[in-house]
């Protein structure tokens, strides 16, 4: 059986970013935030998670507000859901993409820093 990974077809990237969740039944939303997020879906960290196949109204704040309908797809007891994301307006998925590039670049360059900085040690230490 393939790993959770494996099965992902976008990266996953640790990033709380706030999150209200809209459902059926309650006129309140819930308030929380992303453990991590994706192109394809995001996890929720909750001490009360919802059922596998509940349909979720998201309201995604990352430099602009995004609207996505998402179904949970994991449910872990005292710990959160995964969720995948169904439906997002074309400019969502742009402003996502985006988003989720530059937290990539932005790992990457920080990588990069901290490789660098470890070999200018070695070296300067030889």
């Amino acid at each position: 059986m393939p790993s959770p990974s494996e099965r992902r077809d976008s990266a996953r990237l640790k990033v709380k970013a706030p999150v209200e969740i809209h459902f059926e039944g309650n006129e309140v939303p819930l308030r929380g935030a992303t453990a991590d997020l994706s192109l394809r879906g995001c996890y929720i960290e909750s001490m009360f998670p919802f059922p596998v196949g509940t349909v979720l109204e998201l309201k995604l704040q990352l430099t602009g507000t995004l609207l996505v309908v998402g179904t949970v797809v994991t449910s872990d007891p005292q710990v959160g859901n995964g969720i995948r994301f169904d439906k997002m307006l074309p400019e969502d998925v742009d402003e996502l993409r985006a988003f989720l590039d530059a937290l990539q670049k932005e790992a990457a360059e920080k990588e990069d820093a901290g490789t660098g900085a470890v070999q200018k040690d070695a070296a300067g230490k030889e």
